[in-house]
């Protein structure tokens, strides 16, 4: 449903390493807004709600709800390092048009 690169795996995981908060996986979701209609959404989060997808991408749990799942099937999320811009990248075959910033699609 869902795939993450060694790169984002990796960011991931030291990030959940640095958090006071407890830390049961990655969710992953979708929301309205965005300068293209839809944004994605990350933040960690101690377990899975009730009616998530669990996804284990080399040993991250990512937890994905149910009115993200058919947004988000086939995304391969990236973290790439860059001198002008580091962060996270969603490459999603769902998006009939993706924003500049690369955090929205319509």
């Amino acid at each position: 449903m869902i795939n993450l690169t060694d790169s984002a795996v990796n960011a991931i995981k030291s990030a959940i390493s640095s958090s006071e908060r407890r830390a049961g996986g990655l969710r992953v979701m979708i929301e309205a807004g965005g300068c293209n209609g839809f944004k994605y959404k990350m933040d960690i989060a101690d377990e899975p709600k009730p009616d998530d997808t669990v996804i284990d991408c080399d040993g991250l749990k990512v937890f994905v709800d149910s009115k993200s799942r058919e947004h988000l099937a086939g995304t391969t999320i990236d973290f790439v390092l860059a001198p002008e811009s580091s962060g996270f990248t969603f490459h999603n075959p769902n998006a009939a048009t993706n924003c500049s910033c690369g955090k929205s699609f319509g």
